[in-house]
């Protein structure tokens, strides 16, 4: 089983990796100069994969002002929180609101959203 990591440090490292991408992309087109055509095919490829990554970071940073900013009681310090479930973001100490999911062990599953029950109208 990996290890799990907090919602937003897996984004922001998924955004991170996008601008690396770009650049190794456009790097790779370098090797091309003599045919002007597929190099610029590897720059527009590496430029559509950092606009991504901007994309990305702007999406994650609206998300993160509306998450549940939480103190951790292993480490002590504030994190931010997405879903029902989540990790610390310093310590990885597994973190909910839910007060039905308290002391149950941490599954990442419990972030799906449940299908509301049908009631069944006699």
């Amino acid at each position: 089983m990996k290890p799990y990591k907090n919602k937003i440090n897996r984004i922001r490292s998924f955004a991170l990796s996008l601008i690396f991408i770009g650049v190794v992309i456009m790097y790779i087109g370098i090797f091309f100069r003599s045919n002007e055509i597929i190099m610029l095919i590897f720059m527009l490829l590496g430029v559509i994969a950092i606009i991504g990554s901007t994309v990305v970071y702007a999406w994650i940073g609206t998300l993160s002002t509306r998450a549940a900013r939480v103190k951790c009681p292993n480490c002590g310090k504030h994190t931010k929180m997405l879903g029902r479930v989540d990790m610390c973001g310093h310590c990885r100490e597994p973190l909910t609101l839910d007060l039905e999911l308290e002391g149950k062990e941490f599954d990442v599953a419990y972030n799906k959203t449940k299908k509301p029950q049908e009631e069944s109208f006699k």
